[in-house]
C-alpha cells in the first residue's frame, strides 16, 4: 500500500470516528479527504464508500441538498463497482436525505430500489429497515395501501432479523397507515404489536409513542376505558416526546374520566392479553409517588371486589405482575395494597384475602411463600394478624 493510499484509509477512518462523535464538519472535511485521494488513484470502490460517509456527515449537518449529491455519488459509484449490499446502503440513505429534503416521491424511489437491493437473508435488519422507510413515505405521500403492504413485509422482516426495536417501529407505522383509512381495530393490533416489541423499561419514548396511538384507535373503536388507559399509560413515561403527551392528553380531556376502566378493560380483554395489561399497570404505578401508588392499589383492590371473572384469576393474575417488579418495588405496591383493605369493612376485606390466598396457592413454592411472608409483613406492620395461608 503506498503512503497515498495509507492516507486516504486513514482520513475515511478518522471521518468514521468524527461522524460517531457528532463532529460533523470535522467529518465533513476528513470524508471530502478521503475521497479526492480515492478518485486519484483511481479507486471508485473506495471512493464510493468515502462518498457514503461524506454523505451522512453533511445530512447530519442538515446540509440536505449537498448531502443529496454526495449519496447519489456514492449509490452510483457501487452501481459501477458492486457490491449490491454497499449501493443497498447508499440508496437507503439517499432515501433519508431526499425525504428530509422535502422529495417524498424521490425518496420512495430511492427506498424502493434500496429494498430491491438489500437481501433479506444477507441483511435482514437492514432490508427491514429499507421496508419501513418505503411504506412510511408511500404514508407521507398518501399512498395507504402501498404503504400498509410495505410496512407489514417490514414487521415481519424485523422479527425475522429478531430486530425488536425496528419491529416496534414498522408496526407503529403500519398502525398510522391502518387509522389513515379508517380501520381503528385494525390499527389497534398494529400498535400492540409495537407495544411488545418496545417496554416500557428498555424504549420508554417508543413505548409512549405506541400507547397514545394505541389511546386514539380505542377511541375511535368506541372503547373509551381502554383508550383513557392507553392515554395514561403514555402521559405516565418520563420525559416522553411533546407530540406524544399532546396527543393522549387530548384524548384523556374528550373522553373525560370514567369509573371502573381498569376493570372493565380487564373484563373485555381476550385472555391472552390481559397478562399483558396487569403488567403494564403494574409497572406504570411502580414509578409513581406514594399517593398515587395507594390510588392504583385501591384501584386494584375495586377490580378484585367487583369484577364479573372469577376474583382468583384476576388476582393470579395481579400477583404474577407483582412478581414481575423489582422486589422494592413490589414490596411498596403490597403494602399499598394492604393499607387499602384495612379501610374495607369486613366482609369485602375478607373477601379479597380469600381470593389472593387462593391465587397464591396457584404459584410455584418458593413463589407462594413469597408472596404470603410479604403480604403477613405488610399486614403485621399495620396491625392486622389475619392469615395469608
Amino acid at each position: 500500500m503506498t503512503a497515498g493510499a495509507d492516507e486516504a484509509v486513514a482520513r475515511f477512518h478518522l471521518g468514521g470516528a468524527l461522524l460517531q462523535r457528532g463532529r460533523y464538519d470535522d467529518a465533513e472535511a476528513a470524508f471530502a479527504a478521503a475521497a479526492e485521494l480515492f478518485a486519484k488513484r483511481g479507486s471508485r470502490a473506495e471512493q464510493a464508500k468515502a462518498m457514503n460517509g461524506l454523505g451522512a456527515a453533511l445530512r447530519a449537518a442538515g446540509r440536505l441538498e449537498l448531502a443529496v449529491q454526495a449519496l447519489e455519488h456514492a449509490a452510483a459509484g457501487f452501481e459501477a463497482t458492486g457490491p449490491a449490499l454497499d449501493e443497498g446502503a447508499a440508496r437507503f440513505n439517499l432515501g433519508l436525505a431526499l425525504r428530509e429534503d422535502g422529495r417524498a416521491g424521490d425518496a420512495a424511489g430511492a427506498f424502493k430500489r434500496a429494498v430491491a437491493l438489500l437481501d433479506p437473508a444477507t441483511v435482514p435488519a437492514q432490508a427491514a429497515a429499507a421496508m419501513r422507510e418505503l411504506g412510511a413515505t408511500r404514508l407521507a405521500l398518501g399512498e395507504l395501501q402501498e404503504a400498509e403492504q410495505a410496512l407489514g413485509a417490514a414487521v415481519d422482516l424485523a422479527e425475522r432479523a429478531a430486530d425488536a426495536p425496528g419491529r416496534g417501529a414498522a408496526a407503529n407505522t403500519l398502525g398510522i397507515a391502518r387509522l389513515a383509512q379508517g380501520r381503528p381495530e385494525d390499527a389497534q393490533d398494529a400498535f400492540r404489536t409495537a407495544l411488545a416489541s418496545s417496554p416500557r423499561s428498555l424504549r420508554p419514548e417508543a413505548f409512549a409513542m405506541a400507547q397514545a396511538n394505541l389511546a386514539l384507535a380505542c377511541e375511535r373503536s368506541g372503547a373509551p376505558e381502554r383508550a383513557r388507559l392507553a392515554a395514561r399509560q403514555a402521559l405516565e413515561v418520563r420525559d416522553a416526546p411533546e407530540a406524544v403527551v399532546a396527543q393522549a392528553r387530548a384524548v384523556a380531556e374528550r373522553l373525560g374520566p370514567g369509573e371502573h376502566d381498569l376493570r372493565t378493560a380487564l373484563e373485555d380483554e381476550p385472555l391472552e392479553r390481559r397478562e399483558l395489561r396487569v403488567r403494564e399497570e403494574l409497572r406504570r404505578t411502580a414509578d409513581l409517588a406514594e399517593d398515587r401508588c395507594t390510588a392504583d392499589m385501591r384501584e386494584w383492590v375495586d377490580v378484585h371486589l367487583t369484577t364479573e371473572l372469577d376474583p382468583a384469576d384476576v388476582a393470579e393474575l395481579w400477583l404474577a405482575g407483582l412478581l414481575e417488579l423489582p422486589p422494592v418495588a413490589m414490596e411498596r405496591l403490597i403494602g399499598a395494597t394492604v393499607d387499602v383493605m384495612s379501610e374495607l369493612d369486613a366482609e369485602p376485606r375478607e373477601a379479597l384475602r380469600t381470593a389472593v390466598a387462593r391465587a397464591m396457592a396457584r404459584f410455584h413454592v418458593p413463589q407462594m411463600l413469597r408472596l404470603q411472608d410479604l403480604f403477613e409483613r405488610a399486614a403485621q406492620a399495620i396491625g392486622d394478624a389475619g392469615s395469608w395461608r
